[in-house]
């Protein structure tokens, strides 16, 4: 990865900030977008030890025009980017019924569209060099259902469908994607999550930072196209 340009969306939290440590060690070139600009400086403070060029860019993903801004900073510092890892994500866990029209809304807003936006940014610039790497951060609830999660995983499984028609369309062009199934990760998106959950027995951050290092690091003919990791403490097959 050394000299990479990698784009991390959701830098700031559990799994963004993980793999941002493990590029930063690795020597990528680093543009690190979230929505708190004090997170983001944060974390460039905590990586400036260990990494290259670090470019931090205050974004809200829903918004399709700052996605383009962070794009075009990203391209104004380093040229091109080689990869981009959507890790940022909401979560409502409701019964169906008490789903209000805003939680849909966040949902497929966020994860959504946001991660729709931020490939297609991204696939635009790739194509342009035939070369690049799209990871997007689904969940195993974009491939399996799950009570409490209607708006959630409707969201995720639509990310899954745009995922594979833009792969479908950009694989002649040498633009790869992966998708990334974690079950449970410990992280602070289960902060605000009204469910019980074990904490302690799901995947750690760095664990799930692994497993899209190992992607992103695989040989150029090699297309790891699906990451499905889980705990062993609640497996969905």
């Amino acid at each position: 990865m050394q000299d990479k340009v990698v784009v991390v969306v959701g830098a700031t939290g559990g799994i963004g900030s993980a793999l941002s440590h493990k590029l930063a060690n690795q020597g990528a070139q680093l543009i690190l977008a979230a929505r708190d600009s004090n997170n983001l400086s944060h974390l460039a403070s905590q990586l400036s030890a260990t990494a290259g060029q670090v470019l931090t860019v205050p974004t809200d993903i829903t918004d399709r025009q700052q996605v383009d801004t962070l794009m075009d900073k990203a391209v104004a510092q380093f040229g091109h980017i080689d990869a981009l890892v959507n890790a940022a994500g909401a979560g409502v866990m409701k019964p169906y019924g008490n789903l209000e029209p805003a939680d849909l809304e966040a949902m497929l807003d966020v994860n959504f569209k946001g991660s729709f936006y931020t490939s297609q940014a991204a696939a635009e610039l790739m194509q342009e060099r035939k070369n690049g790497h799209i990871c997007n951060l689904v969940g195993i609830l974009g491939k399996h259902s799950m009570p409490m999660a209607a708006a959630y995983c409707a969201s995720k499984f639509a990310v899954v469908g745009f995922s594979r028609c833009m792969a479908e369309e950009l694989k002649r062009f040498g633009v790869k994607f992966t998708l990334f199934y974690f079950g449970g990760v410990n992280s602070p998106f289960w902060d605000n999550v009204q469910l019980k959950v074990d904490r302690k027995k799901m995947l750690s951050t760095q664990t799930a930072a692994d497993a899209i290092f190992y992607a992103l690091s695989a040989e150029p003919q090699a297309v790891p196209m699906e990451i499905n990791l889980q705990p062993e403490s609640h497996l969905f097959f």
